[in-house]
């Protein structure tokens, strides 16, 4: 199928977000066959600033081999303060769907951005807006302003949530089971629910494969729906962890089942397996079953 007529995923269906070094050629390609919903040209941290220059010219065909897969084409400049505007600049030509910012720490990081990708949207004849933006959290400061920073423009569909970096910030200790960030990791998700954005939860850094899906289902359990991820390997098991199985399904279709069956006949309660069953429990089914229906029908057109 020509890369022009691949269906491009849903922002609110994208479970994986993969940061790839922004200047490794061969990753980058072979990156597009990972699996990621979301590929990330990183040319912060995983670039150096010597690489940077040659990172840029690799932008515009990399984005397009990426959607030409089906995922969606991100990029991650480094702060505007620094290498941003000339990461932006270059990145621009590729029409990136996604622009992430490190280090946002206030509502002026994002403003900043939004006005310099409009400028470049204006230059280049690219439609007003259509660009995204994702703020990456990374600090104490930038977390209690997470709601803020979340509603600073029209243009961010996410947030997300550093691992390295925030606990750095923090002092705490990074340990392979990633409690030390479990308050600030809730704490992220309730401020981007409030603000109906995606919160796409911190990376799993090691290597481990069991770890980063007992991390995954974890963050799943609290609410996240998409987790981001700095290994290749790690994106199918993210996005198995992140979409509804066949048991889920299973389970919610009895609960949806047996809660209308007692309505209907008018029951003052109602109990499923001995527990009883509460209207947020019958609306949560609701949602998994209408989220494992919209992922039916996006793969299979």
């Amino acid at each position: 199928m020509p890369a022009e007529a691949r269906a491009i995923r849903p922002f609110s269906l994208c479970r994986s977000w993969m940061f790839v070094p922004g200047a490794d050629e061969a990753l980058l390609k072979q990156a597009a066959s990972c699996g990621a919903d979301v590929l990330i040209q990183e040319l912060e941290d995983f670039t150096p600033p010597e690489r940077r220059g040659a990172a840029r010219l690799l932008a515009k065909d990399t984005y397009d081999a990426w959607r030409g897969v089906g995922a969606i084409a991100a990029v991650r400049i480094n702060p505007l303060s620094g290498d941003g505007h000339d990461d932006l600049a270059a990145a621009m030509e590729g029409r990136p769907d996604i622009v992430a910012l490190p280090k946002v720490r206030h509502t002026g990081h994002i403003l900043e951005l939004d006005e310099a990708v409009s400028e470049h949207e204006n230059r280049l004849g690219i439609a007003a807006g259509t660009t995204k933006l994702l703020p990456n959290v990374e600090s104490a400061e930038g977390l209690v302003n997470a709601l803020a920073i979340a509603t600073a423009s029209e243009r961010v569909i996410g947030c997300l949530l550093a691992s390295e970096d925030l606990a750095a910030d923090l002092g705490a200790e990074r340990l392979p089971d990633c409690c030390e960030l479990d308050y600030a990791r809730q704490r992220f998700l309730i401020e981007c629910r409030a603000a109906d954005i995606i919160a796409v939860d911190c990376p799993f850094t090691w290597a481990d494969t069991d770890g980063v899906v007992a991390d995954a289902k974890r963050a799943r359990r609290w609410g996240y729906r998409a987790k981001s991820a700095v290994s290749l390997g790690h994106a199918l098991l993210i996005n198995t962890v992140f979409t509804p199985g066949s048991e889920d399904v299973d389970a919610a279709e009895r609960i949806v089942a047996t809660f209308e069956a007692a309505k209907a006949a008018e029951s003052a309660n109602v109990e499923l397996d001995g527990s009883l069953l509460e209207v947020p429990t019958y609306t949560a089914a609701k949602r998994l079953l209408e989220r494992a229906a919209a992922f039916r029908k996006f793969e299979t057109g």
